[in-house]
Parts: C-alpha cells; sequence; structure tokens
C-alpha cells in the first residue's frame, strides 16, 4: 500500500485514537490491578472487529487478526504503570488524559498506554479499510511488566511468534536491543538493641556504609555497543519502625542494569566478596535476586525473580533489516536504530526465541517522570509505521536468532521462575 494512503488512513483514524488513548490514561491501572483497563482493551479490539479476542489467566488481553499466510507476528505492549508520585509536582493531573499544545498528558501516556492505543487502532484501521496482515498478528496487550514482566513470560506458554513489536518508547525510531535488568537484595544482620545503649548491639547501618563506598568505586562490565552494566542504590528497608532501635537487620535493593553476556549469577558473585569485606563484627551479610511475590487482578498468585534479560539482535539481522527499510518507506525519512538503556519486554520475547524489536511513538526521557506526555502528530505516526509493519514484514530467518545472555543464565532464569498452584 503506498504511503500516501497509509497516512490518509492514519489521519481518518486521529480523532478515535486519541480519545481512547485518553480513556487509557484515564483510567488507573498500577501493576496487579489493571482489570478495568484490561475491559476497555478488549471492548475497542471487539469493537474494531479483530477476529478473536481472549483474556487468559494471568488478566493478559490477546487479539488476533488474521493475515495473509505469512510468519505470525505479535504486538506487545503492557497495560500497568509505575506510581504517578505526588500529584502536585505534575503540571497537568497524571489521571486527567488532558491535551494541552497538541500533546496528550498524564501517567502511562508514553509508557505505554499511548502506543498500546495505536497498535490496536493500527490493526482495527486495517480491518475497516478491508485490508489484511502479511501474517496473522496478536496483539498483547500484557500485565505487570512494570514488576519483572510477568504478563509476558506467561503469555509466552501459549502464544510464540515468529517476530515481535515492543511498544516501548524509541521516538519512532527502531529499537534492537537492550541492557538488561537484575533487582538484586543485599541484607546486613546484626543485632538490634536500644539505641541508648549502642556498644551492646552490632549496628548493621555501619556495615551498608562500608558496602555502600566499595559499590560506588566497583568497576562495571563494558560493551562497545551497549555502553556500561550500571547499579543503583534504590530502596533501604529496616525490621524495625521506631526511630530510638538500633534495627536488626537492613535490607538494601540494588537496580542492576547488565549488558549482554553478563547473568544474574556472574552479579551475585561480584557482590559477595564486597559483602563480605564490609561486615562489622557481630553482622553477617547475604546477597541474593530479589523475588517478587504478586496477585494479578485475576487472582493468580506467582513468585519470580525480578529479572529482565538483556538482548541485541545484530544490526544486520533481516527482521531490523526489514523493519527500518518498511518505517523509512512508510514515514519518508530515515529512521535510526538505536539500543534501549532501559529493560522491555523483548528480553522475555529474546528468551523464548521470539526475535523481537521496538517501535513507539513516545520519548524516552518522559517515561516514569513528572511530565510525562505523548505528542498527538508522533501517535499518530506511530499509527502509520504500525500499520506498514503489520501489512509488511514477512521475511524472519530464526535460524539466526542469537542467546539470550548465555545457557548458564538461561537455565537460571528458567530454574528460579515459578507459579503458585
Amino acid at each position: 500500500m503506498a504511503p500516501t494512503d497509509l497516512r490518509a488512513l492514519a489521519e481518518e483514524a486521529r480523532s478515535e485514537l486519541i480519545r481512547f488513548c485518553q480513556r487509557l490514561i484515564q483510567t488507573p491501572s498500577p501493576s496487579g490491578q489493571e482489570g478495568a483497563v484490561a475491559a476497555l482493551v478488549q471492548e475497542e479490539m471487539q469493537r474494531l472487529g479483530f477476529d478473536r479476542v481472549w483474556t487468559d489467566a494471568a488478566g493478559n488481553v490477546i487479539g488476533l487478526v488474521r493475515g495473509r499466510g505469512g510468519p505470525p507476528g505479535m504486538f506487545n505492549a503492557h497495560m500497568d504503570h509505575v506510581d504517578p508520585g505526588d500529584p502536585s509536582r505534575w503540571p497537568y493531573p497524571p489521571f486527567g488524559g488532558e491535551i494541552h499544545d497538541g500533546k496528550i498528558w498524564g501517567r502511562g501516556t508514553a509508557d505505554v498506554k499511548g502506543p498500546l492505543a495505536a497498535m490496536i487502532h493500527a490493526l482495527g484501521t486495517l480491518l475497516q479499510a478491508g485490508l489484511r496482515p502479511a501474517g496473522d498478528v496478536y496483539l498483547a496487550a500484557v500485565v505487570m511488566e512494570e514488576v519483572g514482566g510477568w504478563g509476558t513470560q506467561h503469555l509466552l506458554r501459549e502464544v510464540h511468534p515468529a517476530w515481535a513489536v515492543v511498544g516501548e518508547a524509541t521516538g519512532n525510531q527502531l529499537a534492537r536491543g537492550q541492557r538488561g535488568r537484575i533487582e538484586v537484595v543485599v541484607r546486613f544482620t546484626g543485632r538490634s538493641v536500644h539505641a541508648s545503649t549502642p556498644e551492646r548491639g552490632a549496628n548493621p547501618h555501619y556495615a551498608l556504609a562500608r558496602f555502600l563506598s566499595r559499590l560506588q568505586n566497583m568497576e562495571m562490565a563494558r560493551d562497545p555497543e551497549f555502553g556500561s552494566s550500571t547499579v543503583a542504590p534504590t530502596l533501604i528497608r529496616s525490621d524495625v519502625a521506631s526511630d530510638n532501635i538500633i534495627p536488626g537487620e537492613l535490607r538494601l535493593h540494588l537496580d542492576w542494569r547488565n549488558i549482554p553476556g553478563e547473568s544474574p549469577e556472574d552479579v551475585l558473585a561480584r557482590l559477595r566478596p564486597l559483602v563480605e569485606a564490609s561486615l562489622i563484627p557481630g553482622c553477617t551479610g547475604t546477597v541474593e535476586l530479589h523475588q517478587r511475590e504478586m496477585c494479578t487482578y485475576t487472582g493468580q498468585e506467582v513468585r519470580y525473580p525480578d529479572v529482565f534479560p538483556s538482548f541485541g539482535l545484530p544490526a544486520d539481522h533481516p527482521l531490523v533489516e526489514e523493519a527500518r527499510r518498511i518505517l523509512a518507506r512508510a514515514l519518508d525519512r530515515p529512521v535510526d536504530v538505536m539500543i534501549w538503556r532501559f529493560a522491555t519486554d523483548g528480553g522475555h520475547l529474546m528468551q523464548a526465541g521470539v526475535p523481537a524489536i521496538g517501535f513507539a511513538p513516545a520519548e524516552k526521557h518522559l517515561v516514569h517522570t513528572p511530565q510525562e506526555h505523548i505528542d498527538i502528530d508522533m501517535l499518530v505516526e506511530g499509527l502509520v509505521g504500525y500499520m506498514a509493519l503489520a501489512l509488511e514484514i514477512s521475511v524472519i530467518r530464526q535460524d539466526i536468532v542469537p542467546q539470550v545472555e548465555n545457557e548458564t543464565a538461561n537455565r537460571s532464569f528458567r530454574t528460579l521462575t515459578s507459579e503458585s498452584p
């Protein structure tokens, strides 16, 4: 289909797309509480004429549009969002979905309800125009991405496409890989006493302080394409709430962003000597992966490690080359190829052997901030891009899908992932 025809279809769909995006933003959906947004998504897919729409046990909403016989693909975007924080820090209400200066404002506009709306309306617009994608396309609106990506992990037990497009922010450019994310918990256990007699206790704060000093100077792994791994201390939790008690235990959360080839075991092995070297008399320390314990809005209780694998498709991978060609033609401009510094469900897709790329009409620097918004013209351009990708992606050679991390990391991740009965 000519690019001018796609752009004309997108302009006709502009108003409906904006309204649906606003409805998604106006419906809060923190991780594990996506039910109301899931109902909106399912209703919209059905209204737009998807061939099949269903919800799985985890609460993922899956829509299917039948294609013309090419390899099946997937558009993947999540329904949950991070906490908006203090509403007074926002220029406009975080769940207002208000339009100002050609932009829709609110929590989740960029990450990723705007891209999700564009994906849904891209397939719906094609159907209403009597057009079918190259192959079957699944639209996966997944749960709990912000807390380790459980929704996509569960989804891949049922659906296994030949390719996937992840709707995380790229500014309508193309992403071919990412650093991963490994959530680590470091525990320092001492001896709790009344704060008036500190000599009788063993204060874990001192061990923690020594550890943080060593961590700040730790040399990180580097890669010419992915840059450096990074580690950021985030949360500190105590086993006491009173300010006149020396705690018995402190738990420090570390957000480790890993490059390919650096497994969870590698990270734990590097941190253990730092913990040992930081101990004071009477204190012990441990390092472990953070285990998420969550309940989906459908009532499924799950426990899993908070890990996103890193991955990178080669720049000359057929999916990357074909997607870049398709987008450049449809958008009538050059399309840059990038690597995300943050983690997405693309890592879980690649872990399952599904080659994944990223494309989304949202800016990376706005996500998880009180300035989060999405430019409406960019949103409509994203609609064009998604329609073009659905219509034209047809050549995938799965025999050259690269390893994600390494086999040790893959085996460990599968072993650590469990689901409660």
